[in-house]
């Protein structure tokens, strides 16, 4: 019988608390035992890390029968909801796909643009000029905006200020590195224990109540347009209240109260932190900022914007990895993985592999437009891969498109340090360890009325 894979022989508190610094553990990890070995973290079953997208393949190729996603995330539960596609698994989880999915591509996305763009231009006009400032908590300010109109529709401003301090504390709380490296017996008790809600300095219970704002506001908007009944409504929420599914059944209000709180928490941190990883590497890539503003100058394509984003989620990965826990035993690699293990495609790995990837470090979005393009996109999984691809892929690759091209139509930004920042981990994501600090300067555009609209047009991704 084939042995197990390599890997560390350290206890699984030492392995976990090594993920404080993800990156270069994983690494230093592929470079000791190859594209396949293991790990034990607390709280989780063992694991099986891969880091080429051929052996990723192989455990996507898993989901119709075989593994399950949902399953690895149980911690989620509390404040995402037994129902959210994110914990979910087999019958209920491909029920709430199909509802889910028409809301967020093709047409449905058509009327969006220029609201982003909107709130985008709003926000940028209250930039600092000419003084440092983190432009990570201004892509989050626009993200959550846009997340406020177009996912959730709320159009009172008392309604939208409630609602946005709610879901803005939630966010922080449940991203929280103290609540990701909580023992999950441990977290699992201090959710449900009154005692344990009665210490406010525990990552949980700032998580618990957090959430349970999110919801007394959520349900109250839930209830509100269930009476409007407002047919023609074009944000995702107006749209899951009319959705049917194949037995002509609606969702109910716990429901869609879980996949919104998933589409807040999968959409909001992320796409942010992809902005402000665009943001951080342009500023420090003058040759690809000067092409990229010329592409929108001329009033191209987006051709070479896309593979800005592209090539900024390759190098810069959000999310570092995510897995399937395995219901039957997988030859993986030239191994054979027990069921009841976690089989993981690392992205972080797989997206440096030097294969596909020559000088991986480099940031070149002609990877993604030259004759190697078909294997850089074959190779690229900051939205997983195989039956569980991320729902909102379309959505976040059009709200980063549409906020980049207004960002650098409208300000001119400069780096406060030339070093790169480094990769620093904020829960299950990977962000700019100094917040991408900056510094705004009016655009010279801008300096005088404009007298028509220069942006790009729009060409949203095909349908997945």
């Amino acid at each position: 019988m084939p042995p197990l894979p390599p890997g560390s022989r350290q206890p699984a508190f030492l392995q976990t608390l090594q993920l404080r610094d993800p990156v270069r553990y994983l690494e230093s990890l592929r470079r000791r035992h190859g594209p396949v070995f293991r790990m034990k973290l607390l709280g989780f079953p063992p694991q099986v890390v891969v880091s080429t997208a051929e052996l990723a393949a192989e455990i996507y190729r898993t989901d119709g029968d075989g593994s399950r996603a949902g399953a690895l995330r149980a911690g989620y539960v509390p404040w995402l909801g037994k129902y959210s596609l994110f914990t979910n698994d087999g019958e209920p989880w491909w029920r709430h796909r199909k509802l889910l999915s028409p809301t967020l591509h093709g047409r449905s996305l058509a009327s969006y643009p220029d609201l982003i763009a909107e709130i985008a231009a709003e926000d940028i006009r209250t930039w600092p000029l000419g003084t440092p400032f983190a432009l990570q908590e201004r892509m989050q300010a626009i993200t959550l905006e846009v997340t406020l109109r177009l996912v959730f529709g709320v159009r009172d401003v008392n309604q939208q200020a409630r609602l946005r301090a709610s879901l803005l504390a939630l966010s922080r709380a449940s991203g929280s590195q103290a609540l990701f490296l909580m023992p999950a017996r441990l977290r699992a008790w201090a959710e449900k224990s009154p005692l344990a809600m009665r210490l406010p300095f525990l990552p949980t219970t700032r998580t618990m109540k957090a959430s349970a704002a999110v919801d007394k506001v959520v349900f109250g908007e839930i209830a509100r347009r269930r009476a409007e009944e407002d047919s023609e409504a074009t944000d995702v929420l107006g749209r899951l209240l009319q959705a049917r599914d194949e037995q002509g059944r609606s969702m109910s209000d716990m429901e869609i109260r879980d996949e919104l709180i998933t589409l807040l928490e999968a959409g909001l941190e992320t796409t942010a932190t992809g902005l402000s990883w665009a943001f951080e590497r342009l500023m420090r890539s003058p040759e690809v900022l000067g092409k990229l503003r010329e592409e929108c100058e001329r009033g191209e394509d987006d051709r070479y914007l896309e593979a800005v984003v592209k090539e900024v989620l390759r190098l810069r990965t959000v999310i570092y990895g995510s897995g399937r826990l395995l219901d039957k035993p997988l030859r993986l690699g030239g191994y054979d993985i027990p069921a009841g293990w976690a089989a993981i495609p690392m992205f972080s790995l797989i997206h440096q592999d030097s294969e596909v990837y020559p000088e991986p470090q480099e940031f070149r979005p002609e990877r993604f437009l030259d004759e190697s393009a078909k294997a850089a996109q074959k190779s690229f999984l900051p939205f997983g891969g195989g039956r569980r691809y991320c729902v909102g892929a379309q959505l976040a690759m059009m709200e980063m498109k549409v906020i980049i091209r207004e960002v650098l139509q409208r300000v001119e930004l400069t780096p406060t340090d030339p070093a790169p920042e480094t990769q620093r981990m904020w829960h299950a994501t990977l962000i700019p360890g100094n917040h991408a600090v900056a510094v705004a300067r009016q655009h010279p555009a801008q300096r005088r009325p404009l007298t028509e609209d220069p942006r790009c047009p729009v060409h949203p991704a095909a349908s997945e």
